[in-house]
């Protein structure tokens, strides 16, 4: 177990400070919405309008559950928290770091959710989904990192620096 995954919702700088991180690490950097895309040959956005959001969440939740890497710092999608298969397998190889914003600060950064390949269910709106997915991010972290108003490079240090549970995996 030597991997970093990031979870959180989107907007939250998973990729951004996933990159950082990595190079700072000497880690390889896993996007797997990047995985998830390549492995089905279609867009998120794509994926979710042909096969719906369940279908697209059970391709999420294989993907991620089926992801065999070292050294590595993982950034997942927002809605990697619906697949138990995948969150436990996550919480095998590495530690999970939830990037927190308020729900202010999301909806500042996110655009067109569907565009971004968001898996928002007909009707629902973004406070929704915010409130909704909380309780799992925090269900499933290691480290919960409040990220409001910070750097980038503020949080890979926090992150770096954190010395609590399972973390410090990758200072060994």
């Amino acid at each position: 177990m030597n991997n970093i995954v990031l979870i959180g919702m989107p907007g939250a700088g998973k990729s951004t400070v996933g990159v950082v991180l990595a190079k700072r690490l000497g880690y390889r950097f896993v996007d797997s919405d990047i995985v998830i895309q390549e492995k089905q040959g279609m867009l998120l956005h794509e994926i979710i309008k042909t096969q719906g959001i369940d279908g697209f969440l059970a391709v999420e939740n294989e993907v991620n559950a089926s992801l065999h890497v070292e050294k590595s710092v993982i950034a997942t999608g927002g809605s990697v928290i619906y697949g138990r298969e995948a969150m436990e397998h996550l919480g095998r190889i590495g530690i999970i770091v939830y990037l927190k914003l308020s729900y202010p600060a999301v909806e500042k950064r996110l655009g067109d959710l569907n565009e971004r390949g968001v898996a928002v269910r007909k009707g629902q709106s973004l406070r929704d989904l915010y409130e909704e997915r909380i309780p799992y991010y925090e269900k499933y972290a290691d480290i919960v990192l409040d990220c409001e108003g910070k750097e980038i490079r503020d949080i890979v240090t926090e992150i770096m620096s954190a010395d609590y549970g399972k973390a410090g995996i990758w200072r060994q």
